[in-house]
Order: C-alpha cells, then structure tokens, then sequence
C-alpha cells in the first residue's frame, strides 16, 4: 500500500469549492474501481498554522495503481477534475508514504473504505513529521519502535494520543529521511494544558521520549488536523 499524502495551500474564499470537489468528485470516482481510495479530507486546526491549508491522504493499492491514476489525472478522465481544482488553490505538495513494517496501519481492504460521503463524528489527529540526523534513519525507526510506540500504549489512561500509523518516505520523495507519525488525539480537552504550560522534568528527562529521541533527531514538527464530518476515516 502507497499512501498519497498532499497539503493544498487553498484560496480562502473558494474553501468550500474546494471541498467538495472532493467531496462530490475525487472521492466517489476513485470507488469505482479497487485501485485507490480517499481516507482522509482534514484541515489544519484553526491559530496553529497557515490559513487555509488542507491536507488530503489518498491510499493506492500498490505501485501500479499509483501510476493508473497519475495517467488519469494527467492525460485521462480526472484531468479536467484537476485543472478545475488548480483554480480553487495556491499550490499543493504532495509526497508518497509508505508504511513501515511495523505500523499498527498496513495494507487496507479498500472495498470497505466509504465513499459515500456519509456523516459522522470529526476527529482530530497530531501529524508529527520527523527528519532524522544523516545516516540515523534506521537508528530513529527502531527507537521509535521500541521506545515511543510502547510509551503510548503502556500510559493508556494518561496517554493523549494512539497510534494509528508510522509511514516512512519513498523513493522519491524531496527529503529521503522523513517519519510521518500519525495518530488520533483521544483527548481533545487535554490540549491546553500542551499548550499553556512547559513540558514537567519528568516527561523530558533522560529515559523519556522528547529526552532519548535527540539521539536520533531534533528536527521534527507537529500539526494537529481536524477530519471533516464526510471525511471517510
């Protein structure tokens, strides 16, 4: 499984048009065959980043069907789809991911995915994105297996967040060394406290997370994002 991760840098007064040319187009076309799916529609949470910025994750069964719906998108019946949508947005940077091989998110039936548009609670997700030291890839990715992953699930009741998926780069990609962390905030009212207050001496000290991971990487950013109510997942 490929995931097709983009960030669109949206023109404010054509949000809504935006959304539902996604809504009503790139999602329900994309269900007529068992090639790809769209998971996710999200937007950035209002006063933590730029204005208007969307984030769409679309899943490709494989290789084969990445390259499909390039050539659909470039020379066949979704290209009058995306010259339409160029007009609605800025810019868009897209990248691929792939699952590594011990993400809780692995291949997906995408038959089972909704496309229908159909309603339900929204969620909010923290994206961290990490950019590990030279030659430290693989060193931050069994860290991050060994150390975060088990800190989330041994703090259940205190934890924040669950873990839903770690995807690595692919080829390909403009920084080879990128770990995407995704995960649904289970506890929405806590985040306040992130923000309003320092980190306490025993969530950063030497043995924790934020402590031990400098080992691996100090570049990395977090983005909290808030699915629609149509959004599939």
């Amino acid at each position: 499984m490929l995931l097709l991760h983009e960030v669109h840098t949206v023109a404010g007064r054509h949000e809504d048009e935006f959304e539902a040319a996604f809504r009503d187009v790139w999602m329900p076309t994309l269900a007529r065959d068992d090639d790809a799916r769209l998971l996710y529609f999200l937007k950035l949470a209002h006063g933590t980043g730029r204005a208007y910025h969307l984030v769409t994750i679309t899943a490709l069964r494989d290789g084969t069907a990445y390259e499909r719906l390039a050539t659909r998108v470039q020379r066949g019946d979704l290209r009058g789809w995306a010259g339409d949508v160029d007009l609605l947005r800025h810019e868009v940077a897209g990248k691929l991911l792939v699952p590594v091989d011990w993400s809780p998110m692995q291949d997906l039936d995408l038959t089972t995915i909704a496309a229908d548009g159909r309603e339900h609670e929204q969620a909010l997700y923290m994206e961290d994105s990490a950019w590990p030291y030279e030659g430290a890839l693989d060193r931050y990715l069994d860290k991050a297996r060994t150390h975060y992953a088990p800190s989330l699930e041994q703090r259940t009741e205190r934890s924040l967040l669950t873990l839903l998926g770690v995807f690595q780069a692919a080829l390909g990609a403009p920084r080879r060394r990128e770990v995407v962390l995704w995960q649904r905030v289970d506890f929405p009212e806590r985040l306040p406290g992130l923000f309003t207050r320092e980190l306490p001496a025993h969530v950063k000290g030497p043995g924790t997370w934020m402590h031990d991971a400098l080992e691996v990487r100090d570049d990395w950013e977090s983005r909290l994002l808030r699915s629609t109510r149509w959004s599939p997942c």
